[in-house]
C-alpha cells in the first residue's frame, strides 16, 4: 500500500483492551517504531511461517523497534473468553504483549478497511507514519519488501 504525501495522516493512538479485558492503549505509542501484527484468530496460523521467521532471526528487533499483537476479537468465530484465556497462556511463557480489538477500533480508526479472515501486518513510525501494511498471506515480493523497510527503522 502507497499513499501520496497528501493522503498521509499521522495515525493516532487507540484505546483497545488487554487479555484480562480492560482499558490499554497501544504500547510504546511516540518512543518507538512500532511492528503490528493484527490476528483475526480464526486465521491465526496464516503467515506463521513468516512469523517464525521475524522471531528466530529477530529481523524486527533493534532500539527503535517493539514488536506486538492485537487480536481482533470482533471478526472471529471463537468466544472471546476462550481466545483471552489462550493468549494469556501463550504470552506468560513467551513474553509477548498482546492486546484485544473487540469492536474494530484500531482497522477503523486507521482507515484498514476489512480485516476478517486476515493476518495485517503493520510497521508504524514513531511519528504515526504507515511504513509497511499487507493483509492476507504475504508473497515473497511482501517479505522482501518488509526487509527492506524494516531494516531502515531498526
Amino acid at each position: 500500500m502507497t499513499l501520496s504525501a497528501q493522503e498521509k495522516q499521522p495515525l493516532q493512538n487507540v484505546e483497545l483492551k488487554d487479555l484480562k479485558n480492560q482499558p490499554a492503549m497501544l504500547p510504546w505509542w511516540g518512543e518507538k517504531h512500532l511492528l503490528i501484527f493484527y490476528v483475526d484468530p480464526d486465521r491465526h496460523k496464516q503467515n506463521e511461517d513468516f512469523t517464525i521467521e521475524i522471531e528466530e532471526n529477530h529481523a524486527a528487533q533493534g532500539e527503535n523497534i517493539e514488536g506486538f499483537g492485537v487480536l481482533n476479537l470482533k471478526d472471529t468465530m471463537l468466544p472471546n473468553g476462550i481466545v483471552r484465556t489462550m493468549a494469556r497462556k501463550r504470552t506468560a511463557k513467551n513474553g509477548a504483549t498482546v492486546l484485544a480489538d473487540t469492536d474494530r477500533s484500531l482497522a477503523k480508526a486507521w482507515g484498514l478497511g476489512d480485516c476478517n479472515n486476515q493476518f495485517v501486518l503493520m510497521l508504524v513510525s514513531r511519528d504515526g507514519e504507515m511504513l509497511f501494511l499487507r493483509k492476507g498471506e504475504l508473497t515473497e515480493e511482501d517479505k522482501a519488501e518488509f526487509y527492506r523497510v524494516v531494516k531502515q527503522y531498526r
